[in-house]
């Protein structure tokens, strides 16, 4: 399929040009042709008054946690966890998950996330929603070494790298999802990175989450999460660590070194008072850091762009400096850093051979004047409403405000169904 896209402001290395054209082949950007033949494309989309973006990049999430929207909020994380989220959890099966995750898929794209990094159960259901959609995806089946499930995850995680790694038009890559080193032993790290580096996959772990994570990590094995992960030998997979709020000197300097990409997640740890990641410290040190919303239940929305204006803003008051993460930045973290943390280095710029993940973004809004920089308002005065149409991996999935993979009003009585079911033990 040949898609041209016409007279657009395109954003390309912190800057906007207006009036230019992107044509789009197959799966990938081919050119930005200055006077196109608009009769060799098979689909014409005029971009007046719109901003063509890179696909936003959320790279720590778990989608099906949409079903956990608003029912726990307000709570520390461990009394959350342990009380409200992990006892609904054990009443989760595929039908939900499927559901659960569509419903995310669908304020995913319509908010311009063109690509998700999960980590969460029942992933074949996921992935499965996330194929339906449309959506670019890593996947990885959460692991807990505590409890008798420890190696049926495992297998799970394999078996989900068998069937979906690449699939999808290679729109699918797999991972391996050990939680945390709060509940993954020692042991059972070992056994995943072995597992890992059998099949060749990278990890996705929560890592230096919170205060009270590091103080009884330190107190049990006199390291930090970050150093015990890399005493096991974990880093030596491709690694991105989710949250990495309470990290040292010498943590960075290990990141640095192994290579350990970060996923900041800005309203997940303020709404559990987590802290503030240090992540101007992070990206001086060299560390690759992405954005993500993760869960749902802890955020509660899936809104990127949201997520890029904190990130741009609390770093500023946190570090006394209103240089720490700039707009321009902010985009670059959302977008070809989150990339590169889920392991491609062809995604994430609108550049001629890069794949086709593109956003349209409707500038006619009062926030959108006057138009000084289109940078800089995508960030601070931007929101995700203003999304008008995506494509992912060259095909559209939304135009004009309108899903194209997803039915909306079967996701309504779905939700409502799948809802019912899984709180139907609160009743009991």
């Amino acid at each position: 399929m040949k898609i041209l896209i016409k007279n657009i402001g395109l954003m390309q290395d912190g800057k906007v040009t207006e009036h230019k054209n992107i044509a789009v082949e197959d799966k990938y950007i081919k050119e930005f042709p200055e006077n196109p033949k608009e009769e060799e494309y098979d689909e014409i989309i005029d971009g007046h008054d719109m901003l063509a973006m890179p696909g936003l990049v959320n790279t720590h999430t778990h989608v099906a946690m949409t079903l956990f929207r608003s029912y726990a909020d307000d709570m520390a994380l461990m009394d959350w966890l342990q009380n409200k989220i992990w006892p609904a959890e054990d009443h989760l099966d595929d039908d939900i998950v499927y559901w659960g995750s569509t419903l995310a898929f669908a304020e995913m794209i319509r908010g311009g996330t063109t690509s998700f990094c999960d980590m969460y159960m029942f992933m074949d259901a996921c992935a499965r929603a996330a194929d339906k959609a449309g959506i670019r995806g890593n996947l990885a089946r959460g692991l807990a070494g505590i409890g008798p499930n420890g190696q049926k995850g495992i297998d799970e995680n394999v078996e989900l790298y068998k069937n979906w790694n690449g699939a999808g038009d290679g729109r699918f890559k797999v991972m391996m999802g050990p939680h945390a080193p709060y509940t993954c032993p020692p042991d059972y790290i070992r056994k995943v990175r072995d597992v890992a580096e059998k099949y060749d996959m990278p990890i996705h772990i929560h890592l230096s989450e919170t205060k009270g994570e590091v103080e009884n990590c330190e107190k049990e094995y006199h390291m930090t999460p970050i150093a015990l992960m890399d005493s096991l030998g974990l880093f030596e997979r491709p690694t991105l660590a989710a949250h990495c709020v309470h990290v040292t000197d010498d943590d960075i300097r290990i990141m640095k070194e192994k290579h350990v990409c970060a996923a900041h997640n800005p309203a997940s740890n303020l709404k559990l008072a987590s802290g503030i990641a240090p992540v101007p410290k992070m990206r001086k040190a060299g560390i690759t850091v992405g954005i993500g919303t993760d869960g749902a239940s802890s955020n509660n929305k899936l809104d990127m762009f949201a997520e890029m204006r904190l990130t741009a803003l609390i770093h500023k008051a946190a570090n006394y400096d209103p240089f720490a993460i700039t707009a321009k930045e902010a985009v670059d973290m959302a977008t070809k850093d989150g990339a590169k943390c889920l392991g491609y280095d062809n995604l994430g710029e609108l550049k001629e051979g890069f794949l086709a993940d593109i956003i349209l973004v409707d500038r006619t809004g009062f926030h959108w004047k006057p138009r000084f920089d289109s940078v800089s308002l995508a960030v601070y005065a931007g929101n995700s409403m203003d999304v008008d149409t995506v494509i992912i991996n060259g095909r559209p999935v939304m135009e004009h405000k309108e899903l194209l993979t997803i039915d909306t009003e079967k996701i309504d009585a779905e939700v409502k169904r799948v809802t019912e079911k899984l709180y139907a033990f609160t009743k009991k």
